[in-house]
């Protein structure tokens, strides 16, 4: 089984829909990064209940990432707001990591502080419950894993 993601995974998972990052053939997708300067590659197999990804996190921590996460809410398994997602829209995730040395409580704290309130609120409620259902689905991992792709 996948390990639980950290919460902002689920951010920039949001973030990827909003931005039409994904391209989705059946039961594979890729997902194209914030710079859009690389993809990763999503299998899915709903029978099996089991996902693979090729993202850094989901290799090297074992983590449900991003790209995954995307492509699950893309499909409908987890439900998706897309009026909370557009908030997400345009973020250079990759760049704001780097600018706080990886620290994602830093990264997310400098993503919502410019939203209002009311936003802000309701993004963190979604994004927990969205964790939740994650949790919940006890996705398997499929396959061998993929190492990721190199490049910014």
């Amino acid at each position: 089984m996948w390990d639980t993601p950290p919460i902002i995974k689920i951010y920039e998972a949001l973030g990827a829909v909003a931005d039409n990052r994904l391209e989705i053939d059946g039961n594979t997708a890729k997902c194209f990064s914030s710079s859009g300067n690389k993809f990763y590659d999503v299998i899915y197999d709903p029978e099996q209940n089991a996902i693979m990804t090729d993202d850094n996190g989901s290799y090297w921590k074992g983590y449900l990432g991003y790209p995954a996460i995307a492509y699950l809410l893309k499909l409908g398994v987890l439900p998706y707001q897309e009026e909370l997602a557009l908030a997400l829209k345009d973020i250079k995730w990759k760049d704001i990591n780097q600018e706080f040395k990886n620290d994602f409580e830093k990264t997310l704290t400098f993503i919502l502080e410019p939203l209002d309130e009311h936003t802000r609120a309701n993004l963190e409620n979604y994004t927990k419950s969205v964790l939740d259902q994650i949790i919940e689905l006890k996705l398997g991992k499929l396959g061998k894993k993929m190492k990721p792709p190199s490049g910014y």
